[in-house]
C-alpha cells in the first residue's frame, strides 16, 4: 500500500503516472506557459473511472484521454495545495492498464514555480529571464501533475522560446530547430530516460552562454558571469569521480551547472543534468564550492533514492550532507571533514535558537498534515541527519564501514521513493552482526523528538580550536583590551575558519557596540565579499545594534535572494527597533522583484500582510 502523501491530492493508491510529453510555449509578454502535457498514466486498481491530479493557479482548457474527449471538473481551492483536477474517463481502467492523459494548460504569471525576471534584473540587461524551482510542490503551478516525491516518470519536452534566448531543462538536450509556426521563435528538445520526481522537473530561459569545464559538464550563465563561473567551479570534475567512488556511478549522463540571477531562492537545486545555483557562490577563491559537492551528492540520495513524502526529507538531505562532506575529506583531508561536520553542529543550534527547541518543525520526521513544505523547511533535515549518519558510523566502524552500507543502500533503493521506516529496516539487515549496538541508539529522541539530538557525535577540533580561541578573546574581552586585536589575529585562518569564528559569537548574547566597531576596525569585515563571512558578519553588527551596519544589512538583503541570507538579515533588522521600520519598507519595496517564495516567507517573518503592496 503506497504511504498517502499529505502534500498532494493525487492518490499513488489509484494510479501511477510513468512518462510526461511535454509541448509548451514560453511567452514573456503575458508571463505564461502554454502547451500540452500529455501523462503516461497507469491504474493501481481495477475499475478505475476517475483520476486526480495536482494543480495550482493552472487554466485547464481541455483533457483528451487516448484522443477521446474527457469531463473534468476543478475541486475547491486550498491555501497551498492549489486546486484538485478530478478527470471522469471515458471508460473504465482494470489494475495495470496504461492510457495517455493529455492536458491542455496555461499557467499564471502569479505561478508560485516560476519567476520571470525583465531585462532590467539580468545582469546584461537586455533579455529578459525565466526560472522554475518546483521543489517541493511547485511542480503543480507549472502542469497538471502527481505531485508527489512517491511517484517517478521519464519526460519528453519541447520548448519554444525567442529565438535570441536558450532554453534548458533538467533533463539531456536533443537538438532544437526553427518554430515552424513562429519564424521568430526556436523550439528545444530535451530528454530525461532516467525516472524522476516531478519536483525535479526544471527550466530556465535566458540569454545564455557555456562553457566547457570538464568531460561531461558545461557551465551555463550570462556572458558577463560565464568566465568568473567557470574559474569558481573548476573541481567540478574531481568532485564527480570523488562522488561515484564513494556512491557508485553516475547515471545521469549530462552534469552541467547554471548559475542564476541573485533572486534565486536557494543555494543550489539539485535539478538532473543541470544543477542551479546562486551566484553568491562566486567568492573568486572557490571557498564556496561545498554547495556544488552538495548538489553533485544529490544524484544518489534525492534524484536515484527519492524521500517518499516531504515528512522524510531527512532521507535526501542528511545523506547528501554525508556525501558532501564525505568529497571534501577525499579532497581536503579528513580533519577539514570534520571542521565541516562541527560547522554544521553550529547551525543546527542556531537553527533550533531561531525556530525553540519545543518546535515541532526541529523533529527529524516533521508531521506535514496542512503544513507547507516551504514554511515546515530549514536546516533541520541537512544538519540533525547527518548528524544522525555522523553518530552511527562512529558507532558502526568508522567511515569506511559506513561508506559500505550507504553505497548498499542507494543500490537497494535506486530509481525508488522509501521513508524512514525502509531506511532503518535496511540498515538492521546491512548490520545483523551490530543489532546490541543499533538497538541502543534512541531513534525516538533522533527521529520523534524536537530540540538539538540525544548524542553529540565526536569530532575532531584541529582546525577548530583557532576559531574557539579568538572568539572566545572577543566574547571575554573587556573595553580596555579592545587595543590587543589586530589584523594579524586572522593571517592563518581560512575563510572557512572566518566563518567559524563568525558563526560561534553569533550562538552568543549580542556583543557590545564597542567590540564590531573595534572588529571592523583591525578587520574590515566590510570590505570581504565573501557571501558567507559578510552575511554573519552583518548579523553580528545588527544583533548588536549597530546602527552603521543597517544600510549593509537592508542592501544584502535586498540585492540577493538565497532564503539562508535575506531571512535571517530580514528577522534580525526587523528585531532592532531602529532599522524595524527599514526592513519593512524595504521590503515592500522590493518584494516584486523576489521569488514569490521568498516574498511569501519575508512577509510571514516581518508579520506584514501577504495582499499588502506599496
Amino acid at each position: 500500500m503506497a504511504e498517502s502523501d499529505p502534500s498532494s491530492f493525487a492518490s499513488a493508491a489509484d494510479h501511477l503516472t510513468q512518462h510526461l510529453y511535454l509541448r509548451c510555449r514560453v511567452d514573456f509578454g503575458s508571463q505564461a506557459l502554454r502547451g500540452t502535457a500529455a501523462l503516461t498514466v497507469r491504474a493501481e486498481r481495477d475499475g478505475l473511472r476517475c483520476l486526480v491530479l495536482d494543480t495550482k493557479d493552472l487554466q485547464i482548457h481541455k483533457v483528451v484521454v487516448n484522443e477521446q474527449e474527457a469531463k473534468f471538473a476543478l475541486g475547491q481551492r486550498h491555501s497551498f495545495k492549489g486546486t484538485p483536477l478530478e478527470i471522469t474517463l471515458p471508460f473504465e481502467l482494470r489494475r495495470g492498464q496504461d492510457v495517455i492523459v493529455e492536458t491542455s494548460f496555461e499557467t499564471s504569471p502569479k505561478s508560485s514555480a516560476l519567476q520571470w525576471l525583465t531585462p532590467e534584473q539580468t545582469s546584461g540587461k537586455k533579455h529578459p529571464f525565466l526560472f522554475s524551482q518546483c521543489q517541493a510542490i511547485h511542480c503543480r503551478a507549472i502542469l497538471p501533475c502527481q505531485d508527489t516525491p512517491s511517484v517517478k516518470l521519464t519526460y519528453y519536452a519541447e520548448v519554444s522560446v525567442p529565438k535570441e534566448l536558450v532554453a534548458l531543462m533538467s533533463a539531456n538536450r536533443d537538438g532544437e530547430m526553427p518554430d515552424p509556426e513562429d519564424c521568430n521563435r526556436k523550439i528545444y528538445r530535451f530528454s530525461q530516460k532516467v525516472p524522476i520526481p516531478c519536483y525535479l522537473i526544471a527550466f530556465v530561459v535566458g540569454a545564455l552562454e557555456s562553457r566547457q569545464i570538464g568531460p561531461r559538464t558545461l557551465v551555463w550563465a550570462e556572458k558577463e558571469l560565464v568566465d568568473k563561473s567557470a574559474y569558481e567551479f573548476a573541481e567540478t570534475e574531481a568532485m564527480l569521480k570523488t562522488a561515484e567512488d564513494l556512491a557508485g556511478p553516475y547515471v545521469w549522463g549530462q552534469y552541467d551547472l547554471l548559475v542564476l540571477p541573485p533572486s534565486f531562492p536557494y543555494g543550489g537545486m539539485e535539478n538532473p543534468c543541470l544543477t542551479f545555483v546562486t551566484p553568491t557562490l562566486l567568492a573568486g577563491d572557490r571557498s564556496l564550492s561545498n554547495v556544488i559537492a552538495h548538489e553533485i551528492s544529490h544524484s544518489w540520495t534525492g534524484n536515484l533514492v527519492t524521500n517518499k513524502t516531504w515528512e522524510h526529507f531527512w532521507l535526501n538531505e542528511g545523506h547528501t550532507v554525508y556525501l558532501e562532506r564525505r568529497i571534501g575529506g577525499r579532497l581536503f583531508g579528513e580533519q577539514f571533514r570534520h571542521f565541516q561536520a562541527l560547522g554544521g553542529w553550529r547551525e543546527l543550534q542556531n537553527t533550533i535558537n531561531t525556530l525553540g527547541d519545543t518546535s515541532p518543525f526541529t523533529n527529524l520526521i516533521p508531521k506535514l498534515n496542512e503544513v507547507d513544505p516551504d514554511v515546515a523547511y530549514s536546516t533541520v533535515p541537512y544538519e540533525k541527519g547527518f548528524a544522525l549518519l555522523f553518530h552511527l558510523e562512529q558507532l558502526l566502524g568508522g567511515p569506511d564501514v559506513f561508506i559500505g552500507f550507504l553505497k548498499a543502500y542507494i543500490q537497494q533503493f535506486a530509481y525508488k521513493s522509501a521513508v524512514t521506516e525502509d531506511w532503518k529496516k535496511f540498515l538492521y539487515s546491512y548490520f545483523k552482526d551490530k543489532v546490541d549496538v543499533l538497538n541502543k541508539v534512541d531513534w525516538n529522541a533522533w527521529m520523534h523528538t524536537p530540540g538539538m539530538p540525544p548524542v553529540k557525535p565526536t569530532y575532531d577540533m584541529t582546525l577548530s580550536n583557532a576559531c574557539v580561541a579568538l572568539s572566545q578573546r572577543w566574547i571575554k574581552a573587556k573595553e580596555g583590551d579592545l587595543g590587543s586585536f589586530s589584523s594579524a589575529d586572522l593571517k592563518d585562518l581560512s575563510s572557512h575558519q572566518l566563518i567559524e569564528f563568525l558563526a560561534l559569537l553569533l550562538l552568543e548574547a549580542p556583543l557590545p557596540v564597542s567590540h564590531v566597531k573595534q572588529m571592523q576596525e583591525v578587520y574590515n569585515f566590510n570590505a570581504v565579499n565573501n557571501s558567507e563571512i559578510r552575511f554573519r558578519w552583518l548579523r553580528l553588527c545588527i544583533q548588536a545594534k549597530w546602527e552603521e551596519a543597517i544600510p549593509l544589512a537592508l542592501k544584502m538583503a535586498t540585492e540577493q535572494g538565497r532564503m539562508k541570507f535575506t531571512r535571517p538579515l530580514f528577522r534580525d533588522l526587523y528585531n532592532f527597533e531602529k532599522s524595524r521600520d527599514q526592513a519593512v519598507s524595504s521590503f515592500m519595496q522590493h518584494r516584486v522583484r523576489m521569488h514569490p517564495v521568498a516574498a511569501m516567507l519575508v512577509a510571514k517573518d516581518l508579520k506584514v500582510d501577504q495582499g499588502q503592496t506599496v
